[in-house]
This record gives C-alpha cells, structure tokens and sequence, in this order.
C-alpha cells in the first residue's frame, strides 16, 4: 500500500463518530442535523425534469472534457457573473464530477518532484519536498491532496485577528521559496469569510515573485447576501490579467443549486494548466455521464432558482440572529451557509464539550471546530469553535433555536 496513507487524518466526521460513540441522543427530540454542509433545499424540477428525459443516453461513454455545450454554458455564466471579458470553452473549462475529485487530482496533476544529481552514476537526490500552502481551518481535501502528492502541507492561521483570512505576509520566504501550489477558499468554509481586491492583489504578488499556481474554491460564490462575492478569475480581469496565469477556480452546483448528489462541477483559468490536467484526467478515468452534463447545462443557465435558495438561506440567518445573536454572540459570515460559533464560557470554550451538549440534551448535530483544523505551534485555530451548517429548513431551525435556548438557561 502507498505509504503516505498513514499520514492521512481520519475524516471529522469520523472524528465526531468516535467523540459521540458513548454518547445517548436525546430522545424527547426528533434528530437535527447541522453538522453536515449538505444542502437539504428542494432541488430545482426543471433539472430533475432534464436528467429524466436524458437516461437513455447513460448508454453512451462520456469524453472527459465533457460537451461543447456544457462547456459553452460554463463561460458564458462565468462571463456574466464574474464580468469577464471573453473565457474560451475551448481551452479554459473543464467539467468536473463534483469539486472534491478535481481539488484532490489537480493536486497529482500539478505537483512537480524535481531531482537533482551531479553525476548520472550517483543516485538521484530527490530535492526538499514542494509545499502546497493552505488556509487553517480547512476543507480536508486539500491536505490529503498534498499528503498524497508527497508535498508538504504549510497551513495559514485563519483567526479573528486577521479576519479569518490568514496573514500571507507572516509566511516565511523559504516556504513561498517551496511553494508550488497555494489553495484560497472563498467563500470560505468554515468562517464565511470573502477575499478583497487587495487581498487578490497581495497573492498576485506573491504568485508573480514565486511562481506558485493560486487555486480558488468557490463554491460558496453564490451563496452571499448583499454583495456577490469577488472571484479570483474577476480579480485577474481587473486586472488585466486576461490569461489567468496561473489561477484555477472550482465551481459546483452543490450549493449553488441543492444538487450534491449530481457530482457536477467545473475548474476554469489558465489553459496551460488546464491542457495538462485534462491529459492528467483522461488517464484518470473521471468523465461526468452525459444525463448529468445536460441537466447542468440547465442549472448553469437559470439564475431564479438560485435567488430563491439565497432567499432561503438569508431569512434563517437573520431567524438565529435575532433570536441568539446575544446568547451564542453569534458572528454573520460574509457568505456562505455556516456559522462559525465561539463556544458560549459556559462550556469553558471546549468545542468538543459543546458539541457533546448540542447531540446529548438537544438532538442536534454539528461539528467541532478543532476537526477542521490543525494545531501547529501549540496552537489549533478551530480549537473553541463549532461549525454549524444552516442546512436544514427554516421550522427545523425555529425548532434548533428553540433547543439551544433552553441548552443555555435562556
């Protein structure tokens, strides 16, 4: 077996299993589950309606960079949204079975060994390690992506004092010397936190200087609630960066459309990069069935159903905001569907308490924030927090408030 498994961490929500194995529900409450970031919104008719009409075409293999039509659907959206002036479905979109298989293969595809020796008789000596830099806390993906790639993991505290979007400028020179892929989440899972045009500009630098790939994880662009948020591929136009050079972008209508279960994503940016994974890919075996491809042409190409599922996110935010806001001294993400929750004193900020609390008195799931992260330094930036997910509907909610509540003394 490849070794570099046992570096692998188990999942956190194997790690909520094992913490809750002793652990007895309440069973005067039916179970909530907010520990999960899955969407549990009606999925749009219309696409169902298109995967249906389409079956029979599950008898015919897939190409792994997907139909043109799919693929023209994704520039155009990009376009639009992210007010691009021209993204060539050609070169520049790739379909992908949901964003977690390409955030782990881009990873593969991406990460050079480079050998050095000063004699062709002597061994190869195989140079430190490349290091693919991410933020902490973090979608797990990445790390196990890198772990697997046998590069190192360097991992950016994302803490209140920097907004919950990392320092980039406390990384040490010798890392970025290192670097060869940097991941950005924005929106950014847990936290809602949305870079800036500045905060784009200062990895721009960065990038230029060391010649790292940026990939941006967005799969939470379209969950906002004023302000859609600004996307690493509308920072480089703005720039007049029109090649994306070395920027990849992730996209998924799991959110964005409640259709988790379809695998249906794209990465888009620079063509070099993207001509290689798609080789990589081929290789790979991942081609998403075409049933699939033409009912996310449909998505793609509907903005309604998404405005009402913002609709619904946004009025349960404002429902736990004003009814424990003060209580939980809860924190309104910039988008996103978590919240990223202080543990209340009471649980003397012990996140692992406080989840134990939520499943043994109130029947609610959610996740430990220290599960999400990495101590490093003697310190875990989740430690104190718990992640929990709005996902359930707006009576399930009332209903969650109303438990904590009364979890709490209120």
């Amino acid at each position: 077996m490849n070794h570099n498994l046992t570096y692998l961490h188990p999942y956190p929500f194997a790690k909520m299993a094992t913490l809750l194995a002793d652990s007895t529900p309440a069973h005067s409450y039916n179970e909530i589950k907010l520990g999960i970031g899955e969407p549990k919104h009606e999925p749009p008719a219309f696409v169902l309606d298109v995967l249906r009409e389409n079956l029979d075409k599950i008898s015919l293999y897939p190409t792994t960079n997907g139909i043109f039509e799919l693929r023209q659907t994704i520039a155009h959206w990009l376009e639009k949204r992210f007010f691009l002036n021209h993204v060539d479905p050609h070169t520049q979109v790739l379909p992908v079975m949901g964003t977690r298989e390409a955030i782990f293969s881009i990873v593969q595809a991406v990460i050079d060994h480079k050998v050095e020796t000063t004699d062709a008789i002597e061994p190869l000596t195989v140079s430190q390690p490349p290091t693919v830099v991410m933020p902490n806390p973090f979608y797990q993906i990445y790390e196990g992506a890198a772990i697997l790639a046998q590069a190192t993991p360097y991992f950016i505290p994302c803490t209140a004092d920097n907004d919950f979007k990392g320092d980039y400028r406390a990384v040490p020179k010798e890392v970025w010397t290192r670097t060869q892929l940097l991941f950005v989440c924005s929106p950014n899972n847990p936290t809602g936190s949305v870079m800036t045009m500045d905060d784009w500009e200062q990895i721009f630098r960065l990038s230029d200087q060391y010649g790292f790939i940026i990939a941006s994880d967005e799969c939470y662009s379209e969950l906002y609630f004023k302000t859609p948020p600004i996307g690493l591929l509308q920072a480089c136009a703005a720039l007049g960066r029109h090649d994306f050079k070395n920027c990849v972008v992730f996209h998924s209508l799991s959110k964005r459309s409640n259709l988790p279960g379809l695998r249906s994503g794209f990465v888009a940016g620079d063509a070099k990069i993207l001509q290689a994974y798609l080789q990589y890919r081929t290789y790979q075996g991942c081609a998403m069935p075409i049933p699939h491809q033409l009912a996310s042409i449909a998505a793609w190409e509907d903005e309604k159903h998404v405005a009402h599922n913002r609709a619904l996110y946004q009025e349960k935010f404002a429902l736990w905001m004003s009814e424990l806001g003060e209580l939980l001294d809860l924190r309104m993400p910039e988008a996103g569907f978590y919240f990223w929750i202080k543990v209340p004193e009471q649980f003397d900020g012990d996140d692992e308490l406080f989840v134990k609390a939520l499943y043994e008195q109130a029947n609610i799931h959610a996740l430990a924030g220290r599960y999400l992260s990495r101590e490093i330094n003697g310190k875990n930036p989740g430690q104190g927090y718990v992640r929990i997910a709005l996902v359930a509907s707006v009576d399930e909610s009332r209903e969650a408030i109303s438990r904590i509540r009364k979890l709490l003394g209120a």
